[in-house]
């Protein structure tokens, strides 16, 4: 008898524990972003437009012709979380096709031309999402790159 009790107790055990995590929601997450992006934004005096939910300061426009996504870039630039933790330090390189990269660089390097310089304040879900690329970046991280584009084709 208390070995049909316990054969009985344990699936009710297992199936109570069981709890489903909750319910990832992209728009209550991209709100969270986007008042995380204004309050950094506010808290540095960063004078920022936003563009398809990227925010974004011209430090330098550039002179020429702009690159489109199908352009192959070649670009420095520093990445950083919100919390100043960098993860790209100064003069990191990238090149190669601009819509190989997390789309909000493919919203803001077109904003500028070959020599300029722009600032991207990209929401998670324009950068990595749920993706964690690997630490420091987590999944649903805010990133912060300040990009030189050097040139494209």
């Amino acid at each position: 008898m208390k070995y049909y009790f316990l054969f009985l107790l344990l699936p009710v055990i297992a199936l109570t524990s069981c709890s489903k995590p909750p319910q990832f929601s992209a728009s209550k997450q991209a709100a969270i972003d986007d008042a995380n992006i204004r309050a950094y934004i506010a808290n540095h005096n960063i004078v920022a437009k936003d563009t398809l939910g990227v925010y974004y300061q011209i430090v330098s426009p550039g002179t020429g012709p702009h690159p489109t996504a199908n352009s192959t870039v070649q670009v420095t630039y520093t990445g950083q979380l919100l919390d100043g933790t960098v993860f790209a330090p100064v003069g990191s390189n990238a090149s190669g096709s601009l819509n190989s990269f997390i789309a909000g660089w493919q919203i803001g390097v077109p904003l500028i031309a070959s020599g300029g310089e722009i600032k991207l304040i990209i929401p998670s879900g324009l950068a990595y999402g749920q993706s964690s690329p690997g630490y420091p970046i987590t999944d649903n991280a805010v990133l912060i790159f300040d990009i030189h584009l050097a040139s494209f084709q």
